[in-house]
C-alpha cells in the first residue's frame, strides 16, 4: 500500500513531544495504523511496542493491564483500537502520575472523544486529541483526479481501487459492516431502522435536517432520529455542521446541517458509480462542500465552523469564527463560479472580515472587494494569514 503523508503528522509529532498521551481518532481504514507505524519508525533513541487490540494474542497481553504497562515505562506504547478497551484509561493514568513524561503512549481508536469519555477524563490535563480523516483531495492530488475523488471518496482501498465497480464494491462492503460490525454497540439502534436512514441522509446531504419529518417516514420519533444522527456523527460516519447567529438580528434556521462524511460513500449510498453518474445529480453540489468542509476542519481543528441561512433563504455554506474576526466560504463546484444574490444579501447580514469562494480552479483571484475564489490548495493557507495577522 502507498503511504501519503498526512497534513496532521506534524500536530501528531507535536503533541507526543508535549503530552504523554496522544489519542488519534478516526474512522476505519482512515489510515491511522499506517500513519502511527510511520511515525514510530522515525522515533530514534527510545525503544516502541505496537499493540493490536483486535489481535487476541496482543488483547491477551493485557490481561494484567498494570502489570504490563509498569514493565514498558520507559517505551513508547502505541496501542491501536482503543475504543474495544476504554477502561484502559483508568490504568494508563496510574504511569502517566508516576512518570509524567511526553510520549509515554499513542493511542488510536475508530470512535470520538465523546463515545470514550466514560474514561478519558481520568487523563485530564495529560492527553491531546487529534482527529484523522480519511484521505484529504490534498494530500492525494498528484495521484488521483478531483472527479475520481469526489465520487470514489478518500478511503484508500476505494480510492486507489483498479475500477469503478471495484471501488462501489468495497464502500458497499464497508457500508455494510459498519451496520452489522460497528453500530450493535448501542443499545436501542436497529439494523433495519439505520439502514434507511443513511441514504435519506445521503439524498438530503449537506442540508439541514427534519428530525421529524424523517421520524415520521421511518415510523419513530423526532427523539430516535436525533439519538441515531448523534451515534453516527460520533462513530465519524455522517458530520454536523451547525448554524451561526453571532452579528445578525434575522430569523434564521436553527437546525445543523448534516453531511455523510465522505462524499465516496454518499455516492455509494446513492449508487452513483461514477462520475458521469454523479455529475449533474442533486447531491453533486453537496460532495463538493463535505470535501471543503473536511478539509477546513484538519486544518483548523481548533476553530469554530458554521453555516448561515436565514428565513428568507439568504445563505453561506461555512463561516469560520475566530474571536472577533468572521470569514465566510462559499462552495461552488463550478470553473467559473459566481456568488448568488441570497449569498450577497447573506454576506450583509454576516458582516463577513473575507469571504471566499472555494471552487476546483488552479488559482485564486478577486472577484470583489473582500471576495476571493480560491482553490483547495490555497485556501487555508490565505484563512492562515489573514486570521493570524487580523
Amino acid at each position: 500500500m502507498d503511504y501519503f503523508p498526512r497534513i496532521i503528522e506534524k500536530e501528531i509529532a507535536r503533541s507526543l513531544q508535549t503530552k504523554p498521551v496522544t489519542v488519534v481518532t478516526g474512522p476505519r481504514h482512515s489510515g491511522k495504523s499506517l500513519l502511527a507505524s510511520q511515525l514510530l519508525s522515525k522515533i530514534r533513541g527510545r525503544e516502541t511496542i505496537y499493540l493490536n487490540l483486535e489481535l487476541p494474542s496482543d488483547l491477551q497481553k493485557l490481561d494484567d493491564p498494570e502489570w504490563f504497562f509498569e514493565a514498558q515505562l520507559d517505551k513508547l506504547v502505541c496501542i491501536d483500537g482503543i475504543h474495544y478497551v476504554p477502561e484502559l484509561f483508568t490504568v494508563l493514568k496510574r504511569t502517566v502520575d508516576e512518570k509524567k513524561r511526553p510520549g509515554m503512549y499513542l493511542l488510536l481508536g475508530s470512535a470520538s472523544k465523546e463515545l470514550l469519555n466514560q474514561d478519558t477524563n481520568a487523563l485530564y490535563g495529560y492527553v491531546n486529541y487529534i482527529h484523522l480523516p480519511p484521505l484529504l483531495y490534498m494530500e492525494v492530488s498528484e495521484k488521483t483526479s478531483l472527479e475520481t475523488y469526489l465520487t470514489r471518496g478518500g478511503y484508500y482501498p476505494a480510492l486507489m481501487a483498479d475500477s469503478d465497480n471495484d471501488s462501489m464494491e468495497w464502500r458497499l462492503e464497508y457500508i455494510n459492516s459498519f451496520l452489522q460490525r460497528e453500530l450493535p454497540q448501542f443499545a436501542g439502534i436497529t439494523h433495519r431502522t439505520m439502514r434507511r436512514l443513511l441514504p435519506m441522509l445521503a439524498n438530503s446531504n449537506g442540508q439541514t435536517v427534519n428530525y421529524s419529518k424523517i421520524g415520521t417516514s421511518l415510523e419513530v420519533s423526532h427523539n430516535t432520529i436525533r439519538n441515531y444522527i448523534d451515534v453516527l456523527d460520533k462513530m465519524y460516519m455522517v458530520s454536523q455542521l451547525n448554524a451561526w447567529h453571532g452579528k445578525s438580528n434575522k430569523r434564521l434556521v436553527k437546525s445543523p446541517k448534516i453531511y455523510i462524511s465522505d462524499p465516496g460513500i454518499t455516492c455509494a449510498l446513492l449508487q452513483l458509480s461514477n462520475f458521469d453518474a454523479a455529475y449533474g445529480h442533486p447531491v453533486w453540489a453537496s460532495l463538493w462542500e463535505s470535501v471543503v468542509l473536511m478539509h477546513l476542519r484538519s486544518h483548523f481543528p481548533n476553530l469554530n465552523l458554521y453555516f448561515y441561512r436565514s428565513s428568507y433563504g439568504n445563505e453561506v455554506d461555512i463561516i469560520i469564527e475566530s474571536g472577533s474576526m468572521v470569514v465566510a466560504i462559499e462552495c461552488r463546484p463550478s470553473l467559473k463560479p459566481k456568488l448568488s444574490s441570497g449569498n450577497k444579501n447573506a454576506l450583509k447580514d454576516i458582516q463577513a472580515d473575507l469571504t471566499f469562494i472555494a471552487a476546483p480552479v488552479k488559482e485564486s483571484y478577486p472577484v470583489a472587494d473582500s471576495v476571493v475564489v480560491s482553490p483547495l490548495n490555497e485556501l487555508t493557507t490565505q484563512i492562515s494569514d489573514f486570521l493570524w495577522q487580523g
